[in-house]
């Protein structure tokens, strides 16, 4: 799986004009699925959204974790996050799961990062979303399974 994090004061996804998924203080993810993912990669990244350490705490900028300040994730299924733009102009998805894996995989993620004890909305699978944040910092990572 790889997933982009930010770091945000609020957010919000909206299909069709109507807010599907909010949030305040916490991190967007926009997750998307590999055709190699396997269990193990979704109950990686699980711990690790649910534990990475990219809130002020104290003297220190990444010292909390998005449970420890009560925050929320708003976990969005972005499949063009797989994209590969290294060759060409037009980006390739050939290493995106298709949509049956996808939501399979997906669906996992959600009940393995709320296993994991953290606020969790989400998105609409496969639907045409509009996501409004606020990135607070800037604070922007990308987390990788296949490089764990």
């Amino acid at each position: 799986m790889i997933c982009v994090i930010q770091r945000v004061s609020q957010a919000s996804v909206a299909v069709d004009g109507q807010i599907v998924g909010q949030i305040g203080h916490g991190m967007v993810v926009l997750a998307a699925v590999h055709t190699i993912d396997l269990s193990e990669d979704v109950d990686w990244t699980a711990r690790k959204l649910a534990s990475l350490r990219i809130f002020a705490g104290g003297d220190r900028n990444f010292d909390r974790d998005v449970k420890e300040i009560s925050g929320s994730i708003l976990l969005v299924s972005n499949f063009t996050v797989a994209a590969d733009a290294r060759k060409g102009r037009r980006p390739s998805l050939s290493d995106a799961a298709d949509p049956v894996a996808g939501r399979e995989k997906f669906d996992q993620l959600v009940a393995a990062v709320r296993a994991q004890g953290a606020n969790v909305q989400i998105g609409q699978f496969g639907a045409d979303m509009q996501v409004a944040l606020v990135n607070d910092g800037p604070v922007t990572f990308i987390l990788d399974s296949r490089e764990r």
